[in-house]
């Protein structure tokens, strides 16, 4: 459990929104560099050659690290209570859903619940998957296009379907 977000999360979260909206938003989409700035600027680790599309909807840059060659496609909701991490090479396409948070609908009051989502390296989450709080997505793993992701993903395995499973192993994973 966790207690929500206090009102210096808040206020750091508006100030964001509206560089979000006046400034990340609306830059060019090869302007790769400008936006890794941003991202920078508000506490983000971030990788070389990182790519963050503009219309990539970030939470809280500040639980957000992007390695080397990463990529958070065009659409892609990271909903980054707690920190998100995409290794090097690693992708999310367009319109996945990246979600730290919950809550536990079980408890009285229903409190947040979080956990970190890391997306390791050369992992590909397709397009409009969903990732759970806690998932971790092995190092070459492939999440198929509309995979619902509860469970972590053993590396270099293919998942797909909702609930996702194992359909298969990646070539040349041995």
């Amino acid at each position: 459990m966790q207690d929500p977000p206090g009102l210096a999360n808040k206020i750091a979260r508006g100030l964001w929104g509206l560089v979000w909206l006046l400034l990340y938003r609306p830059s060019p989409r090869p302007l790769h560099a400008w936006r890794r700035l941003l991202l920078r600027l508000f506490g983000a680790k971030v990788g070389k050659g990182a790519l963050a599309y503009p219309s990539a909807v970030i939470w809280a840059p500040w639980n957000l690290s992007l390695g080397p060659g990463s990529t958070l496609g065009d659409g892609v909701d990271c909903y980054n209570v707690a920190h998100v991490r995409l290794g090097a090479g690693a992708v999310a396409s367009q319109r996945a859903y990246l979600c730290t948070a919950s809550r536990n609908i079980d408890a009285p009051g229903k409190p947040l619940m979080t956990a970190p989502i890391v997306l390791a390296d050369h992992s590909w989450v397709a397009a409009e998957a969903y990732l759970a709080p806690g998932v971790t997505v092995g190092e070459g793993a492939v999440a198929a296009a509309r995979a619902v992701v509860t469970r972590s993903i053993a590396p270099w395995s293919v998942v797909a379907g909702n609930p996702a499973r194992v359909i298969r192993r990646r070539q040349g994973a041995d």
